[in-house]
């Protein structure tokens, strides 16, 4: 989060928090109030809905967190009036320049335009809503909470457990591209990084990315657990992340050695072998050695020959 004090010399964004009240339940009000204080404190705190028909958001929860109503009739049928009022309204507040960012609490892609919008004049905007929220918002956001997600592990942590959360059906980045940044991180570094980089590279790539959506408290334990072929190693009293040594570059010539020897001296297909290796070594890759293909390593053996697509032993 430095990065984010630093834009306003050391004091605390102002922000501009409008929401949804037709989008988004009374039961995160203390999430999102709790989350905004990580990034800095609100000037403005407006929700907009139809307060003559019941959305769930009591006069008492609005007291509570000095948010203000503002009344917004549905003048034709079928068509959300609360979004125009709500972008007005953001329009009017970013040209009077009180504020630094702005907080849209809303899974309604139809803010999408807005979030991109608001950035496009160099405001910060934290975005808030459920994980159905379409990643066409979420990732118009500088930083995207999803709620329900954040609610329920903080409360999993209260009670000192560990909350499992499937978000391969939600909105929400897969664990799957997570895993791939990092491995991209950790290729771009010499086969090292600094886990707090890490953190702070996927939140730059992912606004949503959050350990708290995936069941996590921290990302250490993230990285354990989830990701079997990475490990932690402190160093310097530095936590840094690097692959699990399954394989060193001599024990992996040898491998390939003896498949070629098994093949009668040679292998016509380069994709064969990098086939049979990845079947027997299903985490292997060839980065990990400074290479991006299979054939660039094998050249660099002393061992083998690559003549075109064809490997034989020299």
């Amino acid at each position: 989060m430095s990065e984010i004090k630093d834009m306003i010399s050391g004091e605390r964004m102002q922000f501009a928090v409008l929401i949804d009240a037709d989008n988004i339940s009374s039961k995160y009000a203390a999430t999102i109030f709790e989350e905004l204080d990580k990034f800095g404190s609100s000037t403005y705190r407006r929700i907009y809905g139809n307060w003559s028909k019941g959305n769930g958001w009591s006069e008492g929860v609005l007291l509570e967190y000095s948010i203000m109503p503002v009344q917004q009739f549905s003048y034709t049928s079928g068509k959300n009036a609360t979004d125009m009022a709500m972008v007005i309204d953001a329009m009017d507040i970013l040209y009077k320049n009180k504020v630094q960012g702005f907080c849209l609490v809303t899974s309604d892609s139809d803010f999408t335009r807005l979030a991109m919008r608001l950035r496009e004049e160099s405001m910060f905007v934290l975005g808030m809503g459920e994980s159905k929220t379409p990643q066409a918002l979420t990732r118009a956001c500088n930083r995207f909470v999803h709620l329900n997600l954040v609610a329920e592990q903080n409360k999993a942590n209260e009670e000192s457990g560990h909350l499992t959360i499937e978000t391969e059906e939600q909105n929400v980045t897969s664990v799957k591209e997570i895993h791939a940044a990092i491995l991209a991180l950790i290729n771009e570094n010499a086969g090292r990084i600094d886990l707090a980089v890490i953190g702070s590279r996927l939140c730059d790539r992912f606004p949503d990315f959050d350990v708290r959506n995936y069941g996590y408290a921290k990302l250490s334990t993230m990285v354990t657990q989830e990701f079997v072929d990475l490990e932690i190693k402190k160093i310097n009293k530095q936590n840094y992340v690097e692959r699990k040594s399954i394989l060193t570059k001599d024990e992996l010539e040898c491998e390939i050695c003896d498949m070629i020897r098994e093949n009668g001296g040679v292998i016509d297909n380069l994709s064969t072998l990098n086939d049979e290796l990845h079947k027997k070594y299903k985490q292997l890759d060839f980065r990990q050695f400074g290479f991006s293909r299979i054939s660039s390593f094998l050249r660099s053996l002393p061992t083998v020959t690559v003549h075109e697509n064809q490997v034989s032993l020299k």
